[in-house]
């Protein structure tokens, strides 16, 4: 008998105290696909962060033109050689530096645009789903506007006004973005204020903004962390979306969606130089989606996982 309960509590002892963020992790670690798509987001931001060093070791500044050895007698982009491993650009620039650089770019916009996403939908949310009545619909309504605005129309109309500049693009992205995740915190709030272990917190005297930062606020984390990990990718290719257009960073500024735009009079003649900058922006936003899908696979232990 003694065994046998012995035997039972073992596991009760192992399981106790095994958050569900650290079961998350646990098996996001046994993830296959969520490690290797995690190597190369740090790859990724390897490279951003080491970009002056492609340049140091390249010797191409980001933005110096090498007229001369950077384009063929036609004025034609050279294709990757020695000099210039991944080829030149159409003003004989560095397209390898560029590509480095513009993982700076496009990192920077994803976590700023996004950090600054979900700090507004979640102290929204949270006010909107726990206070309820008055604030709620006020809320409620202010979010359907945002999620109803056009969000390019808008964005062309800002710019025409201000400029192009990073500060614009991230406040643009941000601002009209914060919706999606304040309606979701609000409706996860929505089906937590009334639980016991609020009413408890309530009884022994805690404040309404205790209570929504304490109490509430860490319950509704896990698909708020899903949710980031998934709008990342989306913040990056918005941001490219916006330079392509000429709505993003001005000139001579590299990102990946300038680059892009740029190729277009080129694609038949020089390859590279729109295949690598949309290999580098195709292999990030995969990258960043296949994690958020595992991400959401690992809060969620009853989904089907077969890889």
């Amino acid at each position: 008998m003694t065994a046998t309960l012995a035997a039972i509590e073992a596991p009760a002892e192992a399981i106790e105290g095994r958050s569900p963020l650290v079961l998350a992790i646990g098996r996001l670690r046994r993830d296959k696909v969520a490690m290797i798509s995690l190597a190369v987001i740090v790859l990724i931001v390897a490279m951003a962060i080491f970009a002056p060093v492609f340049a140091a070791v390249t010797g191409h500044p980001p933005n110096e033109q090498y007229r001369d050895i950077g384009l063929t007698p036609d004025g034609l982009p050279r294709g990757p050689n020695g000099t210039f491993w991944l080829g030149t650009d159409d003003l004989g620039r560095d397209v390898l530096v560029r590509i480095a650089y513009g993982a700076r770019i496009s990192l920077l916009v994803g976590v700023i645009a996004t950090a600054i996403t979900v700090a507004i939908g979640i102290a929204l949310g949270l006010a909107a789903g726990f206070l309820g009545g008055i604030v709620d619909t006020v809320l409620a309504r202010l979010i359907d506007v945002v999620l109803s605005v056009p969000f390019l129309l808008v964005a062309i109309a800002l710019v025409s006004v201000t400029g192009p500049s990073l500060t614009v693009t991230v406040f643009v992205i941000g601002f009209f973005s914060w919706a999606s995740v304040a309606r979701i915190v609000r409706g996860q709030v929505l089906s937590l204020r009334e639980r016991e272990f609020v009413e408890a917190a309530r009884s022994l005297g805690a404040g309404d903004t205790r209570i929504m930062f304490v109490d509430v606020l860490p319950n509704v984390l896990a698909p708020v962390i899903v949710y980031t990990t998934l709008l990342i990718p989306v913040v990056i290719v918005t941001q490219a979306t916006l330079s392509f257009l000429g709505l993003g960073l001005p000139p001579p500024t590299a990102d990946w969606g300038g680059m892009i735009s740029a190729s277009q009079n080129y694609y038949t003649t020089a390859w590279w130089f729109i295949f690598f900058p949309g290999i580098a922006l195709l292999v990030t936003t995969l990258a960043f989606n296949l994690f958020g899908d595992s991400v959401r696979d690992a809060f969620d232990p009853r989904a089907d996982r077969q890889r």
